[in-house]
C-alpha cells in the first residue's frame, strides 16, 4: 500500500534543481524539471553522494556531484550505462493543494494487541 507524505510546499524547489527530504528513514531527492516534480533516492549508489545537490541537465539527468555518475530523475536509470541493472529507487509524487507529496510503499503494521495470553 502506498502512503503519501507531505514534504514541501509548491514553490519551495526552484525550477531545474533538487532538494533533499528525510522521510520514514530515507533521504529522498525531489526535483522540479519543466513544471514536473519527480523523486528518487538521494544517495548515489557509487559512494553515497547526495544526488539532490547535483546538476540537472536539459534531458532530465542529474549528475552526481562527487564522481559525475548520471541518473534519470524520472525512472532512476543509470544513464552512463543504460544496459546496467543499477538504478536508484524512484517514488511517486503528487500535488495536493499547495503541498508536494511523496508516496512510499510501507509494510502493513500488524496489530500486536490480538496475541494470546
Amino acid at each position: 500500500m502506498i502512503t503519501y507524505h507531505s514534504i514541501a510546499k509548491v514553490g519551495d524547489i526552484p525550477e531545474g534543481e533538487g532538494r533533499a527530504f528525510h522521510l520514514e528513514g530515507l533521504m529522498i531527492a525531489v526535483f522540479l524539471k519543466e513544471g514536473e516534480y519527480t523523486a528518487i533516492n538521494d544517495f548515489c549508489p557509487h559512494q553515497g553522494a547526495p544526488l539532490s545537490t547535483g546538476y540537472v541537465d536539459e534531458q532530465g539527468a542529474v549528475t552526481c556531484p562527487w564522481h559525475a555518475w548520471r541518473f534519470c530523475i524520472k525512472d532512476g536509470t543509470w544513464l552512463d550505462n543504460p544496459r546496467s541493472k543499477l538504478q536508484v529507487p524512484v517514488y511517486p509524487v503528487r500535488i495536493e493543494g499547495d503541498e508536494i507529496q511523496v508516496g512510499l510503499e510501507l509494510p502493513d503494521k500488524e496489530d500486536d494487541s490480538t496475541s494470546e495470553d
